[in-house]
């Protein structure tokens, strides 16, 4: 496979999961309104800041309000990351590799990208926000089940799965740092049915409310953190999402598994051994804050690993680029 088409279809993957995510964060941040409608702008400063993209909002809007901070998360075509803008890139990045992804992808795909653009062309779509959000939701679940179900899972199938799960991981970290330090008003709500409240939106926000009732029960901070970062079985906890991901980068690359022999295989192994050995009283006890600040920071270094070892192109002293094969990629560390 050309890295090229590898590239547009991890990206591809990428940029869907992106969207569905950023469609969660706005949902659940709309339902804590109900429940506490005075914290508004603090909540949706909040929800700019778990997706990163505060600076960008403040040059455009100024102070962040329900009205200003949909539109830009949702359908502002500037926004790099709005649920619009992705699409646009997912829907780009698959037009590319259509011969290798299934026609029942690309229908999806367009289906879902012409859903959201109908929303940017009338703004009145947004009028009902949670129904929209929905849909993106349900578009997104769409895509990735039609993905597993009518590709062959070789090389290509991996590097969508790759995508995803690292996506996935990345977000799951962002509303979990978001909650224990931005939502959170005072040291005094702690406990109470206000702090219930929101912990209960955080696992809503992952879908994993019904699963975490079944595996703990009672709400508690502690078992949240747990459940959403360290659980091996439930599929949007960062432990799962890079244990998927990590079987997937060694099937492109056929290293035998426990071993290295790239940088994105060695910066993934770490990560996964950290969370296979971690317990949430040290996580807890480091800080959480800080915990997923690195987190996501070696993601980071991760995702640059993964472009360096697999798509980016090699120039020849003639001066012309060429392309390289993902299964032969280089191992120099």
């Amino acid at each position: 496979m050309l890295s090229r088409v590898a590239e547009s279809i991890y990206w591809m993957s990428r940029y869907v999961e992106r969207a569905e995510n950023v469609a969660r964060f706005i949902d659940v941040t709309l339902a804590l309104m109900l429940e506490d409608p005075n914290g508004a702008g603090q909540q949706w400063q909040a929800l700019l800041n778990t997706t990163g993209d505060q600076t960008e909002f403040a040059k455009h809007y100024g102070a962040p309000t329900q009205n200003s901070v949909i539109q830009f998360l949702a359908v502002d075509a500037q926004n790099p990351n709005s649920i619009a803008s992705c699409l646009r890139a997912a829907r780009e990045n698959a037009r590319t590799v259509r011969e290798i992804i299934s026609s029942e992808m690309w229908l999806q795909l367009n289906k879902f990208y012409l859903m959201v653009n109908s929303t940017m062309a009338d703004s009145r779509h947004l009028s009902s926000p949670h129904e929209f959000f929905a849909e993106v939701k349900m578009a997104s679940h769409l895509f990735a089940g039609i993905a597993d179900a009518t590709m062959s899972h070789g090389e290509a199938w991996h590097f969508c799965r790759l995508g995803r799960k690292i996506e996935r991981a990345d977000k799951t970290s962002r509303i979990l740092d978001v909650k224990y330090y931005l939502l959170l008003r005072t040291s005094a709500d702690v406990g109470t049915a206000f702090d219930d409240i929101q912990w209960a939106a955080l696992l809503r926000s992952a879908s994993a409310f019904e699963m975490y009732r079944k595996k703990h029960g009672r709400i508690s901070p502690k078992g949240v953190v747990e459940f959403l970062m360290l659980s091996r079985e439930f599929p949007r906890a960062m432990h799962f999402c890079l244990l998927a991901a990590q079987d997937s980068l060694h099937t492109v690359s056929g290293t035998p598994a426990g071993t290295f022999r790239n940088p994105p295989e060695k910066l993934l192994g770490q990560l996964c051994s950290e969370l296979t050995y971690a317990s949430v009283d040290d996580i807890i006890t480091q800080g959480l804050h800080e915990y997923v600040d690195q987190f996501q920071t070696k993601l980071n270094h991760l995702g640059n690993g993964i472009f360096e070892t697999f798509f980016a192109t090699k120039t020849p002293t003639n001066g012309r680029s060429a392309q390289r094969l993902v299964s032969t990629p280089s191992f120099a560390l």
